[in-house]
């Protein structure tokens, strides 16, 4: 090989930034896996309940906050039934959960004057759902400049409510749109 410096970026000329995180591997590959899916737990729940962080319940859909949000009011709405694939539902549970993201969209919208929304899936393991055996959409708030590289270098988020807070808002705003409906 001889001494002359070689340019990589005419080797690779799409400029990359990386962040190398190793002890993200665990995660990765789920080399800890709950015996307990925390979304059937709160299925089972009777009525909306902090303990469970569940809102809303539907003869087969659910809406839970996140425990670990991106940005406050952070929701995940699931189906009841526990399975991982979007083609394990019947047409009528499909509708009822696509009511339930459209409802926890307008709820979110409501209750943070959110600028815009994160509404998703990660289908299945590869596709980096984090609990893959039960199928869940997420409905975040974002506004112009809510990310910045605090998570990334501190790894923490810093959310200005708890938990608890943005339960009690969600509730309050839920019931709010429930009897504007049931008025209509």
């Amino acid at each position: 090989m001889s001494d002359e410096k070689i340019n990589l970026d005419e080797i690779w000329p799409q400029e990359r930034d990386f962040i190398f995180r190793p002890d993200r591997l665990k995660y990765v590959r789920r080399l800890k896996n709950s015996e307990t899916c925390v979304f059937c737990l709160s299925a089972k729940e009777k009525e909306p309940c902090f303990d469970r962080l569940l809102i809303y319940k539907t003869e087969h859909s659910q809406i839970v906050l996140n425990k670990y949000p991106y940005n406050n009011g952070h929701l995940i709405v699931c189906p009841l039934k526990h399975g991982g694939s979007i083609f394990d539902l019947t047409d009528e549970e499909y509708m009822d959960l696509m009511k339930l993201v459209r409802l926890s969209s307008k709820l979110v919208k409501s209750v943070y004057p959110a600028q815009g929304l994160n509404i998703g899936i990660n289908h299945e393991k590869a596709a980096g759902a984090g609990i893959p055996d039960h199928l869940h959409w997420h409905v975040i708030p974002r506004w112009f400049g809510d990310t910045n590289f605090f998570p990334i270098i501190a790894e923490t988020k810093v959310l200005p409510e708890t938990l608890e807070q943005s339960y009690e808002k969600l509730s309050k705003g839920l019931k709010t749109i429930l009897d504007s409906k049931d008025k209509n």
